[in-house]
Order: C-alpha cells, then sequence, then structure tokens
C-alpha cells in the first residue's frame, strides 16, 4: 500500500519540487537588478551573495515575489482575517465562485440543450454548430465589455452579467462533448432500437442520453474551470470592489505583487477543487448507472 501510494505521489512531489526551485530561482533573477540598485542608491558594497540572495526574496513589492511570500500572503488573507472582511482572501473567493457557479450551471443547461437540438435536427447541425464554434474565436476580454455595458442598459448588473461571461465560456465543451456523447452509439444498438420499434424518446433517454454521461462529465470538467476564468474576466472591466478579479485589479493598481499571485494561486486552488467535485460527482453517477469501472 505504502509503495502504491509513494508510486503516485512521487512523481507529483517531483514536479512539485522542481516548480519551486525555478520559482525561487526565478525570483531572484528578476528581483536582483532592483535590489543591486538600492544597494547603489545606499552606497552599500561588498554584499555577500547570501545576502543578497535574501534580501531579493524579501522585498516589499517584488517583480517576482517568492513561494514564502505568497504563503504568507495567503495565510494572512485566509486564516488571520474574518470570512466577511473585505481584507479575506474566503470572501472575495466567495463572490467569484457565486458567479462561477451560476455562470457554470446555465452553460451547462444551453449546451445540453444546444446539443440535443444539433443531434435531432439536421438543420440545426448544418445551421448552428458552426456558429457554435466560431463564438470561440471571439477573445473574451474584448467580448466581457459589452456583455457589461449592454445588460447595465436594460437594467440589469451585479451577478448576472459575470455569469453570463462564464456561460459564454462553459457553454461551448459542453456542448461538443455532449453532441459527441450522444452521437457514440454503435450503429448496431440503433438499428436494435429501430427494430423494437422504439421511439425518438426511447432511444435518447435509454441509448443515447446513457452514452453520452461520461462525455458530459468530462466536458464538464473543462466547462467549470473555464466557468472560473469568465467570472474573473468579468470582474475587470467593471472595476468590481470584491472578488479575485478585484484582487487582481487592486493589486496591479497599488503594485502589490504579492497580493496578485496569492489571488491567482487562490483561482487555481479553487477550480482544481471544483474540478476533483465534478469528478467525485462523474464516478457516483457512474457508479449509480452501473458504468464504474
Amino acid at each position: 500500500m505504502s509503495r502504491l501510494f509513494a508510486g503516485k505521489t512521487g512523481p507529483v512531489l517531483v514536479v512539485v519540487l522542481a516548480i519551486i526551485a525555478i520559482w525561487y530561482a526565478g525570483a531572484v533573477y528578476l528581483n536582483a537588478p532592483f535590489q543591486m540598485d538600492t544597494y547603489k542608491r545606499g552606497h552599500i558594497e561588498n554584499v555577500p551573495v547570501t545576502q543578497l540572495v535574501t534580501d531579493t526574496l524579501n522585498q516589499d513589492r517584488p517583480v517576482l515575489p517568492a513561494p514564502h511570500q505568497v504563503a504568507e500572503e495567503i495565510w494572512k488573507t485566509t486564516v488571520l482575517k474574518k470570512i466577511t472582511s473585505k481584507r479575506s482572501l474566503i470572501y472575495h473567493a466567495g463572490i467569484t465562485l457565486s458567479s462561477t457557479m451560476l455562470g457554470f450551471i446555465i452553460g451547462t443547461v444551453l449546451g445540453i440543450v444546444l446539443a440535443v437540438g444539433i443531434v435531432h435536427s439536421r438543420v440545426l447541425d448544418k445551421s448552428l454548430m458552426p456558429w457554435v464554434i466560431s463564438s470561440q474565436t471571439i477573445p473574451i476580454l474584448a467580448i466581457a465589455p459589452m456583455i457589461i455595458v449592454v445588460l447595465n442598459a436594460v437594467g440589469i448588473s451585479g451577478l448576472l452579467p459575470k455569469a453570463f461571461i462564464s456561460t459564454y465560456l462553459s457553454f461551448f465543451p459542453v456542448t461538443v462533448g455532449m453532441v459527441k456523447g450522444l452521437r457514440s452509439p454503435e450503429i448496431l444498438h440503433l438499428d436494435l432500437m429501430r427494430t423494437y420499434n422504439a421511439s425518438k424518446g426511447q432511444v435518447f433517454w435509454k441509448l443515447r442520453f446513457p452514452y453520452a454521461v461520461p462525455y458530459l462529465f468530462t466536458s464538464m470538467k473543462i466547462a467549470v474551470a473555464a466557468s472560473l476564468v469568465g467570472a474573473i474576466v468579468g470582474e475587470l472591466p467593471t472595476g468590481a470592489v470584491a472578488g479575485l478579479g478585484a484582487r487582481l485589479l487592486s493589486g496591479s493598481y497599488y503594485g502589490q505583487t504579492v497580493q496578485i499571485w496569492s489571488a491567482l494561486i487562490a483561482a487555481s486552488v479553487m477550480a482544481a477543487v471544483l474540478v476533483a467535485l465534478v469528478g467525485v460527482v462523474n464516478g457516483f453517477v457512474l457508479k449509480r448507472m452501473g458504468m464504474a469501472r
């Protein structure tokens, strides 16, 4: 058991340690010029290399913060702050999570509906599918302000505009995945259903949909991560005062790179947790359907 655990975690730990080592090396390389300039302006000479490295990794506003600086910032803004405090990273993560989940739910439902229509209608397949694909060629940074402005003009503000941006990013993988899944049953099985004189509804619920479930959850893993990106991007053009996007904005305005990186790490952890939760639901559903391996 211990060997199996070590075999699974060993490569991951090696990669993590390599990333941390490269991160520290990059922090020293990028922050050293400013530190040496500080020594020069202070008429400090013959500084030992160890002192240079130490000072470089502990600057107040580094170009690239060291891992321990980001860890300290996350600790201060999570454990040492009340969740209701506007300086709490958990508070800002919760704001972003709300629009992420709303956009993800809307995008998933929209993607499933579009996929069902595309699979069952040749007209929609030829006319709608190209538009679904081409919609993703528009950069989200370009379309996000347009969505915000248009919705504000009709009196829609707050959570929904950010959720719609998340929907824009999340519906596409669900649509493509569901189309692939609904078309995955073998011709032999479809012919067998026709032999039994099954209706389109029976073919869908008893054959197509069960085949599509694994594809659906795989696409949902991509969609939930994309939805989080959309929620963060949606907070940027609105000048939001709450959310991970707002933390990124305020950090960039005041040169607080440690704050920026802590928000980025929080977003990546949140994405990993959301993807893992979708994976857990996937395993439960497949087990209930008798499809788990």
